[in-house]
């Protein structure tokens, strides 16, 4: 398997000053790479400027400006390549009439990492390896950097990258051939249902519950937010204030991922198969759109934007994709198993006689069959649905 090991560094006061111009220079790279195509299309004879020309002209580009040279060859091809996925990603969504969303020159707070390739090349994974107590990662023009590593890192280190969150450092380690750690099978299965009021219901009737960080938080959130609208532009202070309501924004973003990932790896551990919904999480948070009234022009219809904002903000903060890619990473590493299943009528259809009306749930929180009399409580109601399907679809895979 390949798997990411995230892992803070402690860089000295020159180390942390060599981090931040070394992401300076390399953000300089990716705005001047980007420079280049744009104009080469707007002239007259409309060339376009590719990875191969622009990675061709890093050996002259590192002879004449010494700052450049000072860092690694390889990571430069990488932001270079950054800057191309950047274009592939936009003439993909052209081609498929979405939003296109052409590449932006990138500032000093919107270009925080830097990718190594290669281990050993312009970097070292445990770069001091007489030293037993403390772990080291050498990064060419910084030197070598104390790493907090709070587990072991399994597989052979592929691609390091730094980034920089506020004021820390995080090293991100990219593994290959990472063996998997099998648990013993249990004979249990599950359907899990999510949700808004508790982030997942089982079919076994139990509620994992939603803490609702960012709600939670949301006073002195907007109290932060309030103290950096009122800062002059370019001030000390309202950087200040910036780092303030980031700070407060990745303390949610934590504790959502370490719910996530304990819920995760709860269900696994109880479980062989675990059926979940197949939920396409970005399009349920799309925003409504604006209907025309056809009596009055310029009008739009009521449509229930504010209701949909709302029901958009909860999803959010309940971090369902975070909580899916979490379960799929612990349940493959696990030898466990999960099915996705699409999720039309889960909610509506009765686990009893399979009636399927949207009567059956006359409120959130209660099903009722109108054709039965089935009564339960719905997430645990749509859970059962969801891992019939799930084990439906098993079947029908393995014959």
């Amino acid at each position: 398997m390949r798997r990411s090991y995230k892992f803070l560094l402690r860089p000295t006061a020159h180390q942390q000053i060599a981090l931040t111009a070394m992401l300076d220079d390399h953000r300089a790279l990716y705005n001047a790479a980007l420079q280049e195509r744009r104009d080469a299309y707007r002239h007259p004879s409309k060339t376009t400027v590719r990875y191969g020309g622009q990675s061709a002209q890093l050996k002259d580009i590192r002879g004449f400006d010494a700052d450049q040279a000072r860092w690694s060859f390889s990571s430069q091809q990488a932001t270079l390549r950054r800057l191309n996925l950047a274009f592939a990603a936009f003439f993909r969504r052209v081609k498929a009439g979405e939003t296109p969303g052409y590449p932006r020159f990138k500032g000093a707070g919107w270009f925080d990492t830097v990718t190594w390739p290669a281990n050993g090349d312009g970097c070292l994974w445990d770069s001091q390896p007489e030293n037993p107590k403390t772990m080291f990662v050498r990064l060419q023009g910084v030197g070598h950097v104390k790493v907090h590593q709070h587990r072991p890192v399994a597989g052979r280190v592929k691609t390091l990258s730094v980034r920089r969150e506020g004021a820390r450092w995080y090293l991100v380690l990219s593994c290959d051939d990472v063996p998997a750690e099998p648990l013993e099978p249990t004979g249990a299965v599950v359907g899990v249902d999510l949700g808004v009021a508790s982030l997942a219901t089982t079919s076994n009737g139990e509620h994992y519950g939603n803490p609702r960080f960012l709600e939670r938080a949301a006073g002195r959130l907007a109290n932060a937010q309030r103290d950096l609208a009122r800062k002059k532009r370019g001030s000390k202070r309202r950087r200040k204030a910036a780092t303030r309501v980031a700070n407060q924004s990745r303390a949610v973003a934590r504790q959502r991922v370490d719910l996530a990932n304990k819920t995760a790896r709860e269900l696994v551990a109880d479980h062989d198969l675990i059926a979940v919904e197949k939920l396409n999480v970005k399009g349920m948070v799309r925003r409504a759109k604006p209907k025309p009234d056809p009596d009055q022009p310029g009008a739009f219809l009521p449509n229930g934007q504010a209701a949909k904002s709302g029901l958009n903000r909860s999803i959010l903060d309940a971090g369902w994709g975070v909580f899916l890619n979490a379960l799929r990473a612990k349940a493959e590493s696990a030898g466990r198993v999960v099915v996705e299943v699409n999720p039309r009528h889960t909610s509506q259809r009765c686990a009893e006689c399979g009636h399927v009306a949207p009567e059956n749930r006359p409120s959130q929180a209660t099903f009722r069959c109108v054709e039965c009399g089935h009564a339960a409580h719905a997430d645990v109601n749509a859970a059962i649905n969801i891992l019939g399907a799930g084990l439906a679809l098993q079947v029908a895979q393995a014959s």
